[in-house]
């Protein structure tokens, strides 16, 4: 079954998870017309929900990366679904600001899981030179769900006829993609009963570094992993990266209204454009970088040079929106923003695996994670400070991130290879 090709039915069912990720995190902002008027919430209610979801998202990726490490990918993301299709669900009876906090939380904490677990998934299945490919897969599902988030809770909507219908009906959708998934998903690539010997060893030999035909079999604790510049290099990156994307996931839509004084339709009508950017970006940068490596570029030339193209694709189109007169030129460059990002920041994902291995690779997803949306809840409290006559500060504000990431990994990361202890 899926003969030669189980490592690519694997990441597509967790591309498909990232979708229904997206889905469920989108709804509250689309919904958020119905609800305020419904329970007479205010923008600022929305702020507060908004951080304390990335607060709680924050910290889930650490612990998250962590549980993957313990209970392995299978059982990881079970869980991780599980619960934050619960929590979709229970949004459907929250009656205020204190419920719909609690119930962001949960979900916050649990939706994190499914990036350490993809990381972890990816290091597992797949060898080096198509790891940043597998990344891409999987990032495009973010990219997706943003692209259908809108239609498909709108038609909900419009066909279930209430906000509270439409949140259980979207919480449901995690608990149809377990059916699959434990079917689909019985252990790793050593010893599950579907894979062919050829794609076994196709995996397994080809997760040794052919520049020093090493596979990475060094897994540090969480001090020694810490104290490794490599690490920092990875947190620093996601953490300047992560709000670029953050700055469009949740504020285009307030964007949109307060430049354009756009409505809910408009905001529908337009929104969706920079995700198919995103998508384009996901698999660019992963078809290139395995491109790379195939034509006998090093890992450590490869990812650097795949990471700074992206990055000054970033600074050039985020300067260029400070001027954006129409708001079709405006999320037309904001696709070409999220297409760097996306070709950056699958490379940067599969620098964890490719530093360490083991339970070291979700520990420092991990961490990555948690910084990346610490930062994030740093953005969303600077945005409504800097934006009041205008977002040009923001757009300014992600060039300089822009070049911050790429300075972190070249900086930080002086060779990108398998490590080793420091007492070997």
């Amino acid at each position: 079954m899926f003969k030669g090709k189980l490592r690519y039915v694997i990441v597509m069912l967790v591309a498909l998870a990232t979708i229904i990720n997206y889905i469920d995190r989108g709804a509250l902002g689309f919904l958020w017309p119905e609800i305020s008027e419904d329970l007479g919430m205010t923008k600022t209610d929305y702020a507060i929900i908004l951080n304390v979801f990335t607060f709680a998202y924050a910290f889930g990726q650490t612990l998250f990366g962590k549980i993957f490490d313990w209970i392995g990918v299978r059982l990881g993301f079970v869980l991780s679904i599980v619960v934050w299709s619960a929590a979709t669900i229970l949004h459907a009876f929250a009656q205020g600001l204190l419920s719909f906090a609690v119930f962001r939380a949960v979900l916050g904490v649990s939706e994190a899981g499914n990036w350490p677990g993809a990381t972890k998934a990816n290091a597992e299945w797949f060898p080096i030179d198509e790891r940043a490919l597998a990344q891409g897969i999987f990032n495009s599902g973010a990219a997706i769900g943003g692209i259908v988030s809108a239609p498909i809770i709108g038609l909900l909507f419009v066909w279930l006829g209430s906000w509270q219908a439409t949140f259980i009906a979207i919480g449901a959708l995690g608990f149809l993609w377990l059916i699959p998934w434990l079917i689909v998903y019985k252990s790793g690539p050593d010893a599950h009963p579907w894979i062919t010997e050829e794609e076994r060893q196709f995996i397994l030999t080809g997760q040794r570094n052919q520049d020093t035909n090493e596979v990475a079999e060094y897994a540090p604790d969480t001090k020694e992993i810490l104290s490794r510049k490599e690490s920092w290099g990875v947190i620093l990156a996601s953490f300047f990266l992560d709000p670029i994307w953050w700055l469009f996931v949740g504020w285009l839509p307030l964007y949109l209204n307060e430049t354009y004084g756009f409505g809910v339709e408009e905001i529908a009508l337009y929104s969706w454009v920079p995700y198919v950017g995103a998508m384009l970006g996901a698999w660019f940068g992963g078809l290139l970088a395995g491109n790379r490596i195939k034509a006998g570029w090093s890992v450590n030339r490869t990812r650097k040079s795949v990471i700074a193209l992206g990055g000054l694709i970033m600074l050039i189109s985020l300067l260029a929106t400070t001027q954006a007169s129409t708001p079709l030129f405006a999320v037309l460059l904001m696709a070409i923003i999220l297409f760097g990002f996306q070709t950056a920041v699958g490379n940067i994902q599969t620098l964890p695996s490719d530093f360490y291995s083991g339970k070291s690779v979700g520990s420092l997803a991990g961490f990555a994670g948690t910084a990346a949306k610490l930062a994030v809840v740093l953005l969303n409290f600077l945005i409504p400070i800097i934006t009041i006559n205008s977002y040009v500060p923001a757009f300014i504000v992600g060039a300089g991130l822009a070049i911050m990431t790429v300075l972190s990994v070249l900086i930080l990361c002086p060779e990108i290879k398998p490590l080793k202890s420091k007492t070997s």
